[in-house]
């Protein structure tokens, strides 16, 4: 799946760059603009500004992961300490590796870029669109895929579920955009919901396990259909239901639910990986 990312989104190499640059003055009269300290002090705050820019679950989540990346790095800790391992969180109480192997992602490297880009944008892309005002339920979609894929994961071996976690939020996404056309490296065209099967195809013709994969689109499949589809069937209902305490933590006051934000708005900026849509 990591070269499939790398293909899908070659030609994406700005895509978390900055796209906004405000005014900024230097406060010490001493730093003239154009001096190596003005020019470091506004790099930091569009840098910052941006930064919190981010919705609040997809900050937390991809900061998580890239420090734990960084941790890892620098030898502070290694990945025997946060692999999943039911012996050890039961037996030893190591409750924290529930909650660690999905932050770690693998050494630095192109994969790891990638499989980072991959997470931001589909990530960012759910929490501003359809979770938009409703990030307790978004919230709950990620306990409620970490714990069903937690219970998977047991029985395919796998003992990093972080990747599986991407490709679920993908799943997720796509399913709710059916009608955004995805370009493949330029060479295939189709719609969103295919994209999930095209990078496991990908995946398949380069030899990788599609294990992930599976387990990804396995877990998307259950909490969309549990959250989209079953509700709306004759004699169904909602099953999925945020708990009040979650609610009480993270809901906000409602939003304008006719806000359409502009192109140059949307994660990543202007929509090069994201397609566009039919008959626009």
């Amino acid at each position: 799946m990591e070269l499939a990312m790398w293909y899908l989104f070659g030609h994406v190499t700005l895509m978390m760059m900055p796209h906004r640059i405000p005014v900024s003055f230097c406060d010490d009269v001493s730093e003239r603009p154009g001096s190596c300290q003005c020019v470091s002090k506004m790099a930091y705050q569009t840098l910052q500004q941006e930064y919190l820019q981010i919705p609040v679950v997809t900050r937390a989540y991809t900061t998580a992961c890239v420090l734990t990346t960084a941790a890892v790095q620098l030898e502070i800790i290694t990945p025997f300490q946060l692999y999943f391992n039911p012996d050890l969180i039961l037996r030893n109480y190591q409750v924290w590796r529930l909650i660690t192997n999905f932050l770690f992602f693998g050494p630095v490297g192109f994969n790891f870029l990638f499989n980072m880009i991959f997470l931001y944008r589909y990530c960012r892309m759910l929490e501003e669109g359809s979770f938009r005002g409703r990030t307790a339920d978004f919230v709950f979609m990620f306990l409620f895929g970490g714990l069903l894929m937690t219970i998977f994961g047991m029985f395919v071996s796998l003992v990093f579920l972080g990747q599986a976690f991407t490709i679920m939020l993908v799943y997720i996404w796509s399913r709710r955009n059916p009608n955004v056309r995805m370009n493949f490296f330029g060479l295939l065209n189709f719609q969103a919901p295919f994209l999930p099967w095209v990078l496991m195809g990908f995946s398949l013709l380069l030899g990788n396990s599609i294990i992930v994969d599976l387990l990804g689109i396995a877990v998307g499949h259950v909490y969309y259909f549990l959250e989209d589809v079953f509700p709306n069937q004759p004699g169904g209902g909602r099953w999925l239901k945020t708990p009040s305490i979650i609610k009480m933590l993270f809901d906000t006051p409602e939003e304008d639910a006719n806000y359409n934000p502009l192109p140059e708005d949307r994660p990543g900026g202007f929509a090069w990986g994201e397609g566009q849509r039919l008959g626009g």
